[in-house]
């Protein structure tokens, strides 16, 4: 993953474990950045939600905004995250200095958002790096501060592998990732199967 190459035209990963469901991506760009678009739908002890996203982010993978529609048994939600390019966040155009200092935005139920600061950061072979994100809940897109660490102990040939860890979930794995800088497999969460 030393060199990026094109993205795919579409991605799709089988939601396991922590959620039953289904994510698809959509990615796009050009010289000036990047447009993700995606859906996920899932059930989670058995609460039933679904989630369509709309990312922005810039050539260097930082993410400019985050459009993220949703329906669950509460009814329908919609918000709005838009960051400055130095860290700040306005979320439904309200400040949020709890967010300060997050470059990306991690969905819930969605195993793609795990390839923002992989590509943004590049880290080398032995290389790690903290990576706080804004983080939005799918069953109501609620949006809190999610502390999140990742650590390249090694590099297979095609696509890397990372240590993960979200200290505040009590969580860890090590995430595959593909020649393209996006997830293949993420135990415990999701398997890519397109």
């Amino acid at each position: 993953m030393d060199a990026v190459t094109d993205l795919p035209e579409f991605a799709a990963w089988r939601l396991v474990d922590a959620h039953e469901g289904f994510e698809v991506l959509f990615p796009s760009g050009d010289g000036d950045g990047y447009r993700f678009e995606g859906h996920s739908v899932g059930i989670e002890e058995g609460e039933p939600w679904s989630i369509h996203y709309t990312l922005e982010l810039d050539a260097g993978w930082v993410t400019r905004s985050a459009r993220v529609a949703g329906r669950s048994r509460s009814g329908l939600h919609a918000t709005r995250l838009e960051a400055d390019g130095s860290g700040a966040w306005r979320v439904d155009g309200e400040p949020r200095p709890e967010l300060d200092g997050c470059p990306d935005v991690d969905l819930e139920g969605s195993a793609f958002t795990n390839a923002l600061p992989v590509h943004r950061l590049r880290p080398g072979i032995g290389e790690g790096f903290d990576a706080p994100a804004a983080y939005v809940r799918a069953h109501d897109l609620s949006v809190e501060r999610l502390e999140q660490r990742y650590a390249r102990p090694e590099n297979e040939g095609i696509g890397a592998r990372y240590d993960y860890e979200s200290p505040g979930f009590g969580f860890s794995c090590v995430l595959v990732y593909d020649q393209h800088g996006i997830v293949l497999d993420y135990p415990g969460i999701a398997v890519r199967v397109a």
